[in-house]
């Protein structure tokens, strides 16, 4: 089981680059650069490249939506290159919150969308003269008609020769149409809130769908699952600090009290909890944010964190592993950066176990 963590997006690059070689040292294995509303992801990435040699690197995620396919390929070509081979490439759709909010283009067939980026992407990194016809995308741009083109687009190929013409892909899923097309496309899947004893009733038929089409060419499905972890026998208040975040997701993520359309709320109905996430949302969305948080069920933060002494982390990890996760990707809660550092030795012990 590869370690993995989420890097804070609002922090500093330098600061952030020297933390991580210490994590680095301590046996991480890759980090993520998540991109929100804060500083991109690919001016981060590449910092880091160039500051590290072993540690694996993924962006998570690249929005669908904020990049042309072709410029995603060329984006990701281009950091496995500084990156001398390390890059994975994490997509997700986000939300129309951030997508239609802060980028202001419209949020709409993610699944689509995603399946056509993943066939340029490959096409570009092979360096084919690109063409592709598709329901959202069409390059060349043809003449004419809304939106159409001059008729002076022609098929084009990368330039440079990729450091690999096969570079990993993870997408970020939770719907179930999106994991059954990360189960058939992807190197790798990463949904939110992972919760091992749940996984299979969840997302244990779009998976086995989506894995019945995969191509045999492709490696098994690296699955990538996030936990905050604390080891010791007095770290049990670390669980409320993922109180306020799946308050926020659960309760506020979607339209104004539309929950067909918030995905983590149908993610926490689909978990077993549709009255806690009704309450949750009820008081999220009427101002009560402290009330929401404090109603998170508890077996929720427990089963998707690491937290406690060193024996129940231990039965946890088994349970990640056992329900299928390859890629385990840690947020370390200490007071110190020491601390931090020691909790990814001590991970990366007791998954080597």
């Amino acid at each position: 089981m590869r370690i993995g963590m989420s890097l804070n997006y609002a922090g500093g690059f330098a600061e952030t680059v020297a933390e991580l070689a210490d994590y680095e040292k301590a046996g991480l294995d890759i980090a993520f650069v998540p991109e929100a509303y804060s500083f991109d992801a690919v001016s981060q990435l590449g910092f880091i490249a160039a500051r590290t040699e072993r540690l694996q690197l993924a962006s998570g995620i690249l929005q669908l939506y904020t990049r042309t396919p072709t410029l995603t390929a060329m984006t990701a070509a281009g950091l496995d290159y500084v990156s001398d081979g390390r890059f994975t490439l994490g997509l997700g759709a986000s939300g129309p919150q951030v997508i239609e909010g802060w980028h202001g283009v419209p949020y709409d067939a993610p699944v689509g969308r995603t399946r056509e980026i993943i066939e340029i992407c490959r096409k570009v990194w092979r360096r084919e003269r690109l063409t592709h016809s598709g329901k959202h995308y069409q390059i060349p741009l043809p003449a004419g008609g809304p939106g159409g083109g001059s008729g002076l687009g022609k098929p084009l190929k990368l330039i440079n020769h990729p450091v690999r013409e096969r570079i990993p892909i993870i997408v970020a899923a939770i719907g179930p149409k999106n994991v059954e097309l990360a189960a058939e496309l992807a190197e790798g899947w990463e949904p939110i809130f992972y919760y091992p004893e749940r996984v299979a009733e969840v997302w244990g038929g779009p998976l086995a769908a989506g894995r019945a089409r995969r191509d045999p060419s492709l490696p098994p499905l690296d699955v990538v699952a996030q936990a905050g972890l604390a080891i010791g026998e007095d770290v049990a208040g670390y669980l409320d600090l993922a109180r306020p975040v799946l308050a926020l997701y659960i309760g506020g993520m979607g339209p104004h009290r539309d929950r067909g359309r918030n995905f983590y709320y149908q993610l926490a109905v689909r978990y077993g909890f549709e009255d806690q996430a009704a309450r949750i949302q009820d008081a999220y969305l009427d101002g009560r944010k402290d009330e929401a948080a404090a109603l998170v069920p508890a077996e929720l933060l427990a089963g998707t964190s690491l937290v406690g002494p060193e024996g129940l982390v231990a039965e946890r990890l088994a349970a990640l592993a056992e329900s299928g996760v390859t890629t385990l990707n840690v947020t370390p809660l200490a007071p110190t950066h020491a601390e931090r550092v020691r909790l990814i030795e001590r991970i990366r012990a007791l998954a080597a176990a």
